[in-house]
């Protein structure tokens, strides 16, 4: 089981209720981007069972990168390794729609921790051909939602993609995974790794003037979102009692 998080206080949630893995993030209104290392290091130091996988993303947007882009990334790589990282998520696209070959540039610089081809597989030319250069460029999984928003949508292409990797490399499904849905997503595609944002809007403190610094998406009268620590418990307790 790994969750999406982009804060200490979701960090905590995680290993409170045994969470395998994270995947830290900033900037998760954009889609989720590279976090500071001072993020991860926090990250790292409150984690005993949960792993810290970072998100290595250098802005919003599509995954086709520029040289400068490409080498923040290896930066970033590095930098997330050094602070105690397990993992890094990461992707890119080339001109072909495939695995740009900088993306053995990302597991060089990840020197043996795991790394996870993010969705950029589900806007790629092929699923199917991406995970193929993932398995020969050594990634440890890669990350998919079938090519659709939701999970359950998805599911024929992610079972596709299960049958085919025959164990050559890990298949995380995404997009939309609950408590509710957790184990009718895990029959569907044979997968045995789920990732999931489990997230809640909090109301903060705006001093009630007419300027509003709330986040991307947050419902009216909330302040920013924040990892639902009552969420990730029903949904741990779902897929293990499964």
């Amino acid at each position: 089981m790994e969750i999406v998080v982009e804060s200490v206080g979701g960090m905590r949630v995680a290993e409170r209720f045994g969470v395998d893995r994270v995947e830290l993030c900033g900037g998760l209104g954009d889609g989720g981007l590279t976090p500071s290392v001072g993020l991860i290091e926090a990250a790292v130091g409150v984690g005993v069972r949960t792993e810290v996988h970072v998100l290595i993303r250098p802005r919003p947007g599509d995954f086709r990168y520029s040289r400068d882009e490409i080498a923040v990334m290896v930066r970033d790589i590095e930098a997330a390794r050094r602070a105690g990282a397990r993992g890094i998520v990461v992707g890119a696209l080339g001109a072909d729609g495939l695995a740009d070959p900088a993306c053995a540039e990302f597991v060089a610089a990840a020197e043996g921790i795991e790394t996870t081809f993010h969705r950029a597989i589900d806007v790629s030319a092929s699923s199917e051909k991406l995970m193929a250069q993932a398995i020969s460029l050594g990634f440890t999984r890669i990350l998919t939602s079938g090519r659709q928003p939701n999970v359950l949508d998805g599911a024929p292409v992610i079972k596709d993609l299960v049958q085919r990797a025959s164990g050559a490399i890990q298949v995380m499904a995404c997009g939309g995974v609950r408590a509710s849905n957790a184990l009718q997503v895990i029959a569907a595609t044979g997968v045995s790794d789920l990732h999931a944002g489990v997230r809640a809007p909090v109301r903060g403190d705006s001093g009630g003037g007419v300027v509003s610094f709330a986040g991307v998406g947050v419902p009216e009268g909330f302040d920013r979102f924040e990892t639902d620590a009552d969420g990730v418990a029903e949904l741990c307790s779902v897929v293990r009692g499964g």
